[in-house]
């Protein structure tokens, strides 16, 4: 691969640590970002990470729509926006895209890339499934509160298998240890186990990961929500096994007081990303006939405290 020219879209708490991490090898990186006064700020105090990731660093290149990417041509396009901002976000994106771009969806959630894919009526994207959990605690300044290497990248086309060796080898340089696998959709699936679960659970009840699964109540919706995610992925094609249910509390619980970003959504009284993670499982379910009572509570419920703000907006 030659030089890679990078942008990434989206400044949130995982694209701060993503923006971070690429600036620190390659300085020209573009952010896309939506206000003209954090491109101020993040070209003087630069991003601030912190935790179990730690990045200093300033921005050079600063944007505050996608079409600006025109000018600088980037050959790498790190897509690191909320799932909720897809849909606006194509249309600028297809504008940008050139023969030789090539798109990594970094996003929470089920069925991104696929959608991804269908939408820019191309084949050569990349998923990258992240395995820290990050919170911003103002524009720019992030704490990473952990970091279950490796993070796992994949995409769709043979043709790119070398060239995704080469991203995930970049990543690793940059101080993101990821590795590159051939079924990328497994280990999204594992993680979105886990995240599917207690995105709505923490969101709900405003407990951290740990707290939801030390107190008894939450804990059991918890398992019941492991479980149905398990049958829906094994009807999809991915027998995890039972055995996962145990490793995934075993993962969780090293979050400690790590809050989801669902809760966060919702003090700010933002769209959450119900859509692609527990309505995915809802969905899915009912394509393979798996019943997900559970699920259906959980999402329905955050339906309907999204509802409450949103319809006033």
């Amino acid at each position: 691969m030659n030089a890679p020219r990078m942008a990434l879209i989206g400044a949130g708490a995982t694209g701060s640590v993503l923006a971070a991490a690429l600036l620190s090898n390659y300085p020209e990186t573009v952010v896309v970002g939506r206000k003209p006064h954090t491109g101020e700020m993040l070209g003087n105090e630069g991003f601030r990470i912190s935790g179990a990731l730690t990045y200093r660093i300033t921005v050079k290149n600063y944007v505050t729509r996608i079409a600006a990417l025109k000018d600088f041509h980037p050959t790498l396009i790190f897509l690191a926006t909320k799932t909720f901002h897809l849909d606006n976000v194509l249309p600028e994106l297809k504008q940008v895209c050139e023969a030789e771009t090539k798109i990594i969806a970094t996003q929470n959630g089920l069925g991104v890339e696929d959608f991804l894919s269908n939408n820019l009526g191309r084949t050569d994207v990349f998923r990258l499934s992240l395995n820290f959990g990050a919170a911003a605690k103002s524009p720019g300044q992030v704490k990473v509160a952990f970091f279950n290497a490796p993070n796992h990248l994949g995409g769709f086309k043979q043709e790119n298998r070398e060239l995704g060796f080469q991203i995930a080898q970049m990543l690793t340089d940059c101080g993101l240890d990821t590795d590159y696998v051939d079924d990328i959709k497994l280990f999204v699936w594992k993680k979105m186990v886990m995240k599917c679960t207690m995105a709505s659970i923490c969101a709900v009840t405003n407990k951290s990961i740990k707290e939801a699964l030390e107190f008894a109540p939450t804990k059991e919706i918890a398992d019941a929500c492991f479980r149905e995610a398990l049958a829906v992925a094994r009807a999809a094609g991915y027998d995890i096994g039972e055995d996962y249910i145990e490793q995934a509390v075993n993962y969780l619980m090293k979050a400690g007081v790590h809050r989801d970003s669902m809760c966060y959504d919702i003090e700010s009284k933002k769209p959450t990303e119900i859509d692609y993670l527990g309505a995915k499982i809802v969905e899915y379910g009912r394509e393979h006939r798996i019943p997900t009572p559970f699920y259906v509570t959980m999402t329905n419920l955050v339906k309907a405290i999204e509802d409450g703000y949103l319809e006033k907006r």
